[in-house]
């Protein structure tokens, strides 16, 4: 049995365990390693592989000037604020400035005047250098929001960067009264602005404990778990030895009770290598459902098969028809001896039964899949996962894409001018005479320099340069 010295010992040891068993089962620390990296943890953790903050993500920080800034100012903040009176004795008894001081992180100063940032002129006493720091790093901090993924709260992260008051004598000393009180529950003790600091071990081992922290201080509540987890290795094990032991493999997908991003995003966390044996991903959709299914074959190196079906009724959907159609084809005509049933219906279950020679493999979202789907799978031996259970790190690169196409086709259809046949009527509407090289002159002076505007009402306006 271990022993340990302290509370904060145990506690620590508990963060290894729990480190060590959530990378295990497909915790993800890419969030806590941006977050670390922004308030200036130490480079030594990130290459620490027993420490959470991955140096990957360091590396890649580091040839962003905007985050790099951010980091070297909290840095600085960060020895202020432990190093407070040493630094200022040096400054007092010795005249030194900031920039001589044996307390400061040299590199840090030599990156942030080589990103030219000027903060070293000479300041009376540390104080007065702390509300330059703030000052700057309030003004900057949203130059980081791209460091992020859009779907975390960005005003929640601004927050623990932005002292408040930070820029006044009182806000400084408040600050540092209440590091000083908790400092060893400040994540590897830098400090950033956590008004509400408790001992909740390390908050930065991994992105789901960090997350539903950020949401709780902030008094929301974090659902959004696929985000932050990934599935374990068992769930992974399981769909790559069903492949493999098959002879050809088919992805049938019930897109009317399937999430298109969410399957992506499980699919490309996937081995690719371990997914060549899939012949082919068939979708069966209804013309009438909203879909991003179309953007699939962008992202998914497998043959995609989409089905689009039309409705005889206006209330009825046939594509669970279609798709257990095909599916029974499939397998007597083409001779697929294995199906991953993407679909939270039970109705397919009566499908499942009726070729009990085929093999099947489900794929279940959480919010729609019934208990008694489950329990029938169970007692077939048929194994079931959760596709919104995958890391959807990818997602929020499929959802932009999808975004941004449908932005293109809705201007396509919406906003399709053509430059001479504006000049054409201008000129008619005008009376106005132009011969051919004045009007290419207006042309490219003011049409084709035309800028796209936005009103407070959201409409797109075009605005044109003036003389």
């Amino acid at each position: 049995m271990a022993v340990f010295s302290s509370f904060k010992d145990a506690m620590s040891a508990l963060d290894r365990s729990a480190f060590n068993h959530n990378k295990t089962h497909g915790e993800h620390t890419d969030i806590v390693s941006r977050f670390a990296y922004l308030i200036g943890v130490k480079k030594n953790v990130f290459e620490n592989q027993y420490e959470s903050p991955d140096i990957d993500v360091f590396n890649e920080l580091e040839k962003n000037k905007s985050a790099r800034i951010i980091r070297n100012l909290c840095r600085q903040r960060t020895s202020i604020e432990l190093n407070y009176k040493r630094i200022n004795d040096e400054m007092v008894r010795d005249y030194k400035t900031i920039t001589s001081s044996s307390y400061m992180p040299q590199d840090a100063i030599m990156q942030l005047t080589g990103d030219g940032i000027d903060l070293y002129r000479f300041r009376r006493n540390p104080n007065e250098y702390l509300i330059e720091i703030n000052r700057n790093i309030q003004s900057r901090i949203n130059n980081c929001k791209d460091v992020f993924p859009a779907w975390i709260n960005w005003e929640y992260i601004r927050r623990l960067f932005v002292v408040k008051n930070g820029i006044t004598e009182t806000g400084i000393r408040a600050a540092v009264a209440f590091y000083y009180a908790h400092k060893e529950y400040y994540p590897y003790q830098v400090f950033m602005y956590w008004p509400d600091a408790d001992n909740y071990g390390n908050i930065l081992y991994n992105d789901k404990k960090f997350v539903e922290l950020l949401y709780k201080w902030n008094n929301d509540e974090f659902r959004d778990y696929s985000r932050v987890s990934d599935v374990n290795e068992y769930t992974k094990n399981n769909i790559y030895d069903f492949i493999e032991q098959s002879e050809k493999t088919v992805f049938m997908v019930d897109c009317e009770n399937s999430d298109p991003y969410a399957l992506c995003a499980a699919i490309k966390n996937l081995d690719q290598e371990k997914l060549k044996k899939i012949q082919k991903i068939v979708l069966y959709d209804d013309v009438h459902a909203a879909s991003g299914w179309d953007i699939l074959s962008d992202f998914v190196g497998i043959p995609i098969e989409y089905i689009l079906i039309d409705r005889l009724l206006d209330h009825k959907s046939l594509a669970d028809i279609k798709l257990a159609a095909g599916t029974c084809k499939e397998h007597y005509e083409n001779h697929v001896d294995s199906f991953v049933l993407v679909s939270s219906d039970s109705d397919y279950w009566g499908l499942i039964e009726s070729i009990p020679e085929a093999r099947f493999l489900v794929m279940v979202e959480h919010a729609k899949c019934s208990g008694a789907l489950k329990d029938a799978l169970i007692s077939k031996g048929i194994f079931y996962c959760y596709i919104d259970d995958f890391h959807s790190k990818g997602s929020t690169e499929i959802k932009q894409a999808a975004l941004i196409r449908e932005t293109k086709r809705y201007l396509a259809a919406n906003c399709n001018v053509n430059i001479m046949d504006l000049m054409n009527e201008i000129l008619t509407l005008t009376r106005i005479d132009m011969n051919e090289s004045e009007q290419e002159q207006f042309i490219n002076k003011y049409l084709k320099t035309m800028k796209i505007g936005i009103n407070e009402d959201g409409n797109v306006q075009f605005e044109i340069k003036k003389t």
